[in-house]
């Protein structure tokens, strides 16, 4: 067998330090993935994966958002429904004086005192009206019929939206103001029992549909949660270091390091062995 020898090319060392360099490259990955704890921690590691956790990472982020943008939509309609709150207990006092006129022992002076006072909630019902805000957004109409059109944006897709109204409750929309109702003569009192009876029927109504809006954001805040979970635990299968495997990697790739550098070390002796010949 013939022995090559040569000093300007020494293709053993070569070999063993482009093994070296690769062995090198492993390890500092494994210090990446063992550190971090990331299997994945740029494109390089893994395309595929990487493009694949990419795109749950932006559906998890997503459908995150759409949970706090439900739960925000569920604080509005309690805001919503905390005035209607207000005004049916304010149509309860209404009632109250409404009976209390339209009994024949109230002289003129007692009506204009009650009637006086009923002016004064149906006013209290119009600032309510106009005066609550959520985020500095008006949620109540001023018109006799106007209504707030709200669209919540409740899923990470395009489309997936939740839409709803949230009507006037002023007095005009309540069918008791005063330039129709009153409670100024018994006759006119027993008028405004009913009056305040449909106002009040009218609100249920408003609230109930709100409350159904608000169960449905309940339920859709536990589905997103669900679904952002299930895609985070899948998209950890892909990028997460599993940490046993990458350790034996990691211990295997040390102990090739130190053979390589021996065998570097005695490969780098061969051109010496020229010398020797020389002699």
């Amino acid at each position: 067998m013939a022995i090559n020898f040569s000093v300007n090319n020494n293709s053993a060392a070569s070999d063993i330090l482009s093994n070296l360099n690769y062995v090198q490259n492993q390890i500092n990955t494994s210090y990446q993935q063992l550190s971090s704890g990331n299997r994945i921690n740029s494109a390089a590691n893994d395309p595929a994966g990487y493009a694949i956790s990419q795109q749950m990472q932006s559906q998890v982020n997503g459908l995150n958002q759409a949970t706090q943008n439900a739960q925000n939509g569920i604080s509005l309609i309690q805001t919503a429904t905390g005035a209607m709150g207000q005004v049916e207990g304010i149509l309860q006092t209404m009632n109250t004086l409404a009976v209390e006129a339209s009994n024949g022992t109230q002289n003129t002076t007692d009506l204009a005192n009650l009637n006086q006072e009923w002016t004064a909630l149906t006013n209290q019902i119009n600032n309510i009206n106009d005066q609550t805000q959520y985020n500095t957004m008006s949620l109540f109409g001023t018109g006799a019929s106007s209504v707030t059109a709200m669209t919540l944006q409740v899923g990470a897709q395009n489309g997936q939206i939740l839409a709803f109204t949230i009507a006037a409750i002023n007095t005009d929309a309540l069918g008791i103001s005063t330039a129709s109702v009153s409670i100024s003569s018994m006759a006119a009192a027993s008028a405004a029992i009913s009056a305040v009876a449909a106002a009040i029927t009218s609100l249920s109504g408003y609230q109930a549909n709100l409350g159904a809006v608000q169960n449905q954001l309940n339920y859709t805040v536990s589905n997103l949660e669900n679904t952002a979970m299930n895609l985070q635990n899948a998209e950890a299968t892909i990028t997460n270091t599993n940490m046993a495997s990458a350790y034996t990697t990691f211990s295997q790739n040390q102990v090739l390091n130190q053979v390589g550098d021996a065998m570097l070390s005695q490969a780098q002796q061969q051109p010496a062995a020229i010398l020797k010949l020389l002699q």
